[in-house]
């Protein structure tokens, strides 16, 4: 099969809304989790989030939404949007500039678009509470497309004209990395020439506090010590939202219009737990096999994965089932370089996959390999396991990004380094 290139990225994340920020933060460790005025309240038990800076969405209305200049929607279009579309819309707008992407380019039949978020909880929360108030047909009539798991599908396919394939996918956590898998395969399997794939989630009261009783986040009041995958002391993740958006292309279509890579997209894996609705298998199960199927459809050795950036959101559970399952696929005497950068942005639910994925790209392309924060007592049972407490100027070529999400569903994508 013909290889498939990422050409194009846009971020809009906790620490930074374009690359060089990301860059530089990713280079330096420094984190985007902030205490947000609005969960500094007595009905929130969470006081922290790795917050989506310069841009301000609290008004029900989206028209009276501000955010930066250059990513201007037009009137029509931003109406029937909820905050992580928004956010979509401009990494989205990122990485058509970056790709150098034209009208025509994606408006082409055999260009697509997936996506995946979880919908918006505020603005569901919202329309409700109107329904309620003032009667039924007191509804905006756009309430249900600005507001259920498919708005960023719906809105994105539509203002931008698009043809192709296109879907949302929802699967918690592990959302964005079956969006990334399942494009991938449309365009190996000759069905699309190009993809756009996009994972946003929001970033507000009503995407996070509801995960307290799940007793899932981390009660620290201390943004710097908050998210600490792979510590002793990890007492549960951080929440955040943005967006990214990756463009996929073939590489002859790339080469066809002088695109540049960030990597190969080598291969895919799937798996589910079998388990539990809410908790991960206690030995990695699922996640074992979603590592063994990507590096069989990579045609990779486990001895060729030079960094896997781990799903670790740093719960108890989660971090530790990930270990054994890193434990199994990478045994002695490999001692694989392993890493969180959720450390940095927090935990951005379905969006993490795909903001991960990116994060591996600026590696490879930028040669570095990202560090885990905050880690000041590493759990003693990742035992071979070589946990990067800062981040590496090296190069490395081949690189794996695990995401796990409920019901036990798990992805891990493999990523090369690309040689136009």
């Amino acid at each position: 099969m013909e290889p498939v290139w990422i050409t194009g990225m846009g971020l809009i994340t906790s620490i930074g809304n374009d690359q060089s920020a990301v860059v530089r933060n990713l280079l330096d460790l420094r984190h985007g989790i902030e205490n947000p005025p609005e969960l500094q309240v007595d009905s929130s038990p969470v006081k922290v989030a790795g917050t989506v800076k310069d841009f301000c969405l609290e008004s029900a209305d989206p028209e009276d939404w501000t955010y930066p200049d250059q990513y201007s929607v037009p009137r029509a279009t931003i109406r029937s949007f909820s905050p992580h579309v928004l956010y979509g819309w401009c990494a989205l707008r990122q990485a058509i500039e970056d790709a150098a992407l034209s009208e025509e380019d994606l408006q082409d039949p055999d260009a697509g678009l997936y996506s995946s978020s979880g919908g918006s909880m505020r603005s569901i929360h919202k329309h409700f509470m109107k329904m309620d108030q003032r009667g039924v047909m007191a509804c905006n009539p756009l309430a249900i497309v600005a507001s259920i798991a498919g708005t960023l599908t719906f809105n994105l396919v539509a203002a931008l004209g698009i043809r192709g394939s296109s879907t949302g996918l929802v699967s918690a956590c592990a959302s964005s990395g079956h969006a990334l898998g399942m494009a991938l395969d449309e365009i190996r399997l000759g069905r699309q020439k190009r993809m756009l794939v996009v994972g946003a989630e929001d970033c507000n009261f009503e995407s996070i506090v509801p995960f307290c009783g799940m007793r899932a986040l981390s009660l620290e009041t201390n943004p710097d010590l908050a998210s600490r995958p792979f510590d002793r002391k990890r007492n549960g993740f951080v929440g955040t939202g943005g967006a990214v958006c990756l463009v996929l292309e073939k590489k002859s279509e790339a080469l066809r219009r002088g695109a540049r890579p960030y990597a190969c997209f080598s291969g895919w894996g799937q798996a589910s737990d079998g388990h539990n609705v809410a908790i991960s298998h206690p030995e990695g199960r699922g996640l074992k096999d979603a590592m063994k199927k990507a590096l069989k459809d990579a045609s990779a050795e486990a001895s060729s994965i030079e960094y896997v950036n781990a799903h670790a959101p740093s719960t108890p559970i989660g971090d530790a089932s990930e270990i054994k399952a890193l434990k199994q696929v990478f045994p002695l005497p490999q001692a694989i370089s392993v890493s969180s950068t959720k450390a940095l942005t927090g935990h951005g639910l379905s969006l993490s996959s795909i903001m991960e994925t990116a994060f591996c790209c600026l590696g490879l392309k930028n040669g570095f390999v990202p560090g885990s924060a905050h880690v000041t007592e590493p759990d003693p049972e990742l035992d071979h396991l070589r946990l990067l407490r800062v981040t590496e100027n090296r190069q490395v070529d081949r690189m794996l990004s695990n995401s796990s999400g409920f019901g036990g569903a798990n992805v891990s994508v493999i990523l090369d380094r690309a040689h136009a």
